[in-house]
């Protein structure tokens, strides 16, 4: 009876970081892939096979598999280097290093929580000068700061091993000998990685699937010109990159890779960033795979491209496009609220919140339920680092609703391709899972510059193969797998406008690097565009600061042209990170002061933006030092106009919003941290910015002195 039956869910968390090493090394330029496996790789499995019902699908990147490989075979990167030396040798350069870089984590969820990361992260902020710095913390503190920048990143699944329990307990003060126990226990971690995913795979607990080696978004390797299906104006690099070839290398090397580590052929692939197209989709059938799954605004356009009516837009269930390739659907709505809304939420209230969203899909399918799966995909490591402890507690909730309700049935994407009969797709849009475009990684000046480097480099080691076919074959084997590397999607990631952050001047050091090894593998004259950077770090500033006192009209529109000229800026589309919102609603936020009051004003991505959010709450949180919360519904007051006695705010194309200098300071000036969210009801859709506030002065009434 359709009253009692379960609908399917599936659950695919996908595991990657970049390719960090250094061209010819062992050494890896960040500390990422060693980090995020004390919190995540081996975790994550481990949490879902303790419950029987409960079947997940794991995306692996080889590239990633890889560094882990190195790692226990000796490999290192500089956060590890630093901390293994002992802190008393350290000279004042390497002190500086590590206070400016041994804070790199989210300081609500992984600093905060533990007592004595907190003090040194509130004495490194409130004494920052780089000059003087260092001499302020003792050999001691250098030590503790050491272990804590590791002991923090451990999940909390592994607390109670040893050494951490014992670390935990200690909490300070730590030994030598302390140090190093923790960092040779990271070793003996990271080798349960594979060997666990292979047991639960035979198992039959999970299914693991792979991506192509180094993560490169494929239909741009077989052809540039895909851009155009998905941004007909897009402007592309100066030479078309047309080189399916190399997306089949990619595909095959992950195989191989495969095989070696699974003993079996993967019946899947995640797609690198969920991107697809026509050309894709035949390498993908050639090389044997079963199944590939993308985002669900890729399924609309392909259906209004074969001609589907409106009606046919049904993602919850199995494609199947050419003979014998399933494609899911990846429910965007669900899986972008475990990435970015629930870590936010109370662990009960989100877990409901996923459980219900589920059934009711159910209810809407009660009658096809045999041909029905929910296909949820996305990180399933960066978005821990909101949640209290680093996801726990939300995970082991969500698994036992699940594993208990006889509503829901979790499998594995290959089971769903063998039960569920799929639908028929005649054409399939080329895209990404974020906008169903690619403009993440081409159409930018720096991204196309990157491309260009990428054509030439590569086109000079054909040429040269060609010329010289008695070459050192392992040199040539070399020069080529620094090109696969370079053709990762992760270097393009960060340079556009897209995602800025505190690393992109090292991304794009080492992706010019692998070119240049290209041509120190060959013996050949390094062509000097290659050493000129790619990376325009000016454009990385995401706060502007205000340089003129203004007084707004708030009536929620721009009244004229200069009404806030002068005032400060931050760019909420540059500010992105290691995860991208393809929902974001903001655009921007400016803010100003005059004598009297502070100044907000939010700009919205675009105009049918509007109506949505009118229905939305906006947090305003101001820090000096104390923390003040102003909370009101955005279309209060006929849409337009709000007024309380400490502000007000008026919302038609822009919200604007005055805050008293007086409700803030305790006397009117001072230093201000500035956050804005959006909410849904309780929950948080989006907080700008997502770690340290936008900090500004606000000086005495009558002080403001913006001239030299």
């Amino acid at each position: 009876m359709p009253q009692d039956k379960p609908v399917k869910l599936a659950i695919l968390w996908h595991m990657h970081q970049p390719n960090y090493r250094e061209p010819q090394s062992d050494r890896m330029v960040m500390p990422w892939v060693r980090l995020h496996a004390l919190k995540d790789y081996l975790d994550m499995p481990l949490t879902a096979a303790r419950f029987e019902n409960v079947k997940v699908t794991f995306n692996l990147v080889p590239s990633l598999l890889e560094q882990i490989e190195i790692y226990l075979k000796g490999g290192t990167d500089p956060h590890l280097e630093l901390s293994r030396m002992r802190a008393k040798d350290l000279d004042q350069t390497q002190k500086s290093q590590i206070l400016s870089t041994f804070f790199s984590a989210n300081p609500a969820t992984m600093i905060r929580p533990h007592r004595r990361y907190f003090e040194l992260y509130r004495k490194a902020k409130e004494n920052y000068t780089e000059s003087v710095l260092p001499a302020l913390f003792s050999s001691a503190e250098i030590r503790d700061l050491q272990v804590w920048s590791n002991l923090a990143w451990v999940d909390p699944v592994f607390r109670d091993e040893p050494p951490v329990a014992a670390l935990l307990a200690k909490g300070k003060h730590f030994t030598e000998e302390d140090k190093q126990q923790l960092l040779d226990w990271q070793l003996d971690l990271m080798r349960r990685i594979v060997p666990t995913y292979r047991e639960l795979q035979r198992q039959g607990r999970i299914e693991i699937s792979f991506t192509p080696y180094y993560h490169p978004i494929l239909p741009l390797l077989c052809d540039t010109d895909v851009a155009l299906e998905a941004t007909p104006k897009i402007k592309l690099p100066s030479s078309r990159f047309t080189h399916p070839e190399d997306a089949v290398k990619q595909v095959e090397m992950s195989l191989e890779m495969f095989r070696d580590l699974f003993d079996r052929d993967p019946a899947g692939m995640w797609p690198s960033e969920g991107s697809v197209s026509e050309k894709v989709a035949d390498i993908m059938m050639e090389q044997g795979i079963k199944w590939i799954a993308t985002d669900e605004e890729i399924l609309f356009n392909s259906l209004k491209k074969s001609g589907s009516q409106a009606t046919d837009n049904v993602i919850h269930t199995v494609y199947e496009y050419g003979p014998g390739l399933k494609i899911f659907f990846r429910d965007h709505l669900l899986s972008d609220r475990i990435g970015f809304v629930y870590s936010a939420m109370g662990t009960e209230r989100a877990v409901e919140d996923f459980i219900s969203r589920v059934k009711a899909i159910r209810e809407q399918r009660l009658e096809d339920l045999d041909n029905t799966v929910v296909a949820v995909i996305l990180d399933g490591e960066n978005a821990w680092e909101y949640f209290p402890q680093d996801g726990r507690e939300f995970l082991d909730s969500l698994y036992r609703r699940l594993n208990d309700d006889p509503l829901i049935e979790t499998v594995t994407f290959s089971e769903a391709t063998e039960t569920v009969k799929p639908r028929e797709l005649k054409s399939l849009v080329a895209g990404s899972w974020i906008n169903h475009n690619f403009r993440i990684w081409i159409g930018h000046p720096e991204d196309n510059a990157a491309w260009d480097l990428l054509g030439k480099t590569r086109a000079r080691l054909v040429q040269f193969q060609r010329e010289n076919p008695r070459f050192d074959r392992s040199r040539i084997e070399q020069a080529w797998n620094q090109i696969y590397v370079a053709e990762g999607s992760d270097w393009c990631w960060w340079y556009g406008d897209e995602h800025r952050g505190s690393h992109n001047e090292e991304f794009d050091r080492t992706y010019r690097r692998h070119l240049v090894a290209v041509y120190e593998l060959l013996g050949l004259e390094v062509p000097f565009e290659l050493l000129n950077p790619i990376y325009h770090s000016e454009a990385a500033i995401k706060a502007v600061l205000p340089d003129e006192l203004i007084t707004p009209q708030i009536d929620g529109r721009l009244t004229h042209f200069y009404e806030w000229a002068g005032a400060g800026f931050y760019d909420c589309r540059k500010a992105g990170g290691a995860m991208h919102r393809a929902d974001r609603r903001t655009a921007g936020i400016h803010f100003a002061y005059d004598h009297d009051n502070v100044y907000i004003r939010l700009d919205f991505e675009n105009k049918k933006n509007l109506d949505l959010v009118k229905k939305l709450k906006c947090r305003l949180t101001l820090f000096a030092p104390e923390a003040k919360t102003v909370t009101f519904d955005i279309g209060a007051e006929n849409r337009e106009k709000a007024k309380s006695s400490d502000y007000t705010f008026a919302f038609r194309e822009i919200l604007e919003i005055s805050v008293k200098r007086s409700f803030i300071f305790e006397n009117s000036s001072g230093e201000l941290g500035l956050q804005v969210a959006l909410l849904d009801g309780e929950d948080e859709l989006e907080s700008w910015p997502e770690t340290d506030a936008i900090t500004f002065d606000v000086p005495d009434a009558g002080r403001e002195m913006f001239w030299p």
